[in-house]
């Protein structure tokens, strides 16, 4: 299907020239200079403040060979937050959602630990300082990405010849890492792999995970950008639907993964939803 999911694509419609003349192309360019306009604001409003406010001084804004990056380079990482992460984002938390419906304790733990958290105030909202305190959380939604890898597979070119050991990968090479597989090595992970087990990740054990072990966003220079930004977002809103909710899978209903560029089910993920009475609302 063609992005706005119309009608097929037809072999003329590989060709670019001949694509961006169709109606479906131009409508597809006239998003994309929109979505592009809304990055460009959004850098031109702070170049505008860090002109106001930044010392001549201050090379903080500067890479490592002293230039700043171009406005292009720039759109290209704004674009990255504002729109490719929320896909990532969603079937993380979905999934995430997904074993504590099937962990029922984990859960109560991580309601148990939101509830102490914002015990005694007027709003639900999450200040910045709490983030720091869903010490439980945490651990759930590393081990929930370990066990289901929102992004299961990231590709890589060799800019120069690359050992491996046993052989060579000459330059230009696509090279991909499969971190569905590397998140259920038994070797690394044990033979309970499949088992969601969030202390995994305690502090007691977490110095056990070798480097690059657990990669779920990426790794080296060109790993996620908005990784940060991603956990904190999953923080904020599971704690917001566990504050008021409970999860219950639905047993009649088997969820099964779909492999691709992010983790889906094959038939959807259904789950009953109980308000949290006792919070009076």
């Amino acid at each position: 299907m063609n992005p706005s999911g119309s009608h097929p694509l037809t072999f003329f419609d590989f060709f670019d020239f001949i694509w961006k003349l169709t109606p479906v192309g131009r409508q597809f360019k006239k998003d994309c200079d929109f979505v592009h306009s809304v990055a460009e604001e959004i850098i031109d409003k702070r170049k505008e403040t860090l002109d106001k406010t930044a010392d001549e001084t201050d090379r903080k804004y500067l890479d490592g060979t002293g230039r700043g990056l171009t406005k292009l380079e720039i759109r290209n990482e704004v674009d990255t937050f504002l729109f490719e992460g929320h896909d990532t984002t969603a079937s993380a938390i979905s999934w995430v959602l997904y074993s504590l419906a099937e962990n029922t304790e984990c859960q109560r733990k991580c309601q148990a630990e939101i509830d102490d958290v914002l015990e005694g105030r007027e709003s639900d909202d999450l200040e910045w300082s709490d983030l720091a305190k869903l010490e439980y959380l945490t651990m759930c939604i590393k081990e929930g990405m370990r066990l289901h890898s929102p992004v299961p597979v990231v590709s890589r070119d060799t800019e120069n010849v690359f050992d491996l050991g046993d052989r060579v990968a000459p330059k230009g090479t696509k090279i991909q890492l499969n971190i569905f597989a590397l998140n259920h090595m038994e070797n690394l992970w044990g033979p309970d792999h499949m088992e969601f087990k969030p202390e995994r990740f305690s502090k007691e054990n977490i110095d056990n995970i070798k480097h690059f072990q657990y990669v779920p966003f990426s790794a080296g220079p060109r790993n996620c950008i908005g990784q940060n930004f991603a956990m904190n977002e999953e923080k904020v809103v599971l704690t917001k639907l566990l504050r008021n909710f409970t999860f219950r899978l639905d047993p009649n209903h088997k969820v099964k993964r779909v492999m691709s560029a992010v983790m889906r089910t094959k038939d959807g993920m259904y789950m009953f939803v109980e308000k949290r009475e006792f919070l009076n609302k």
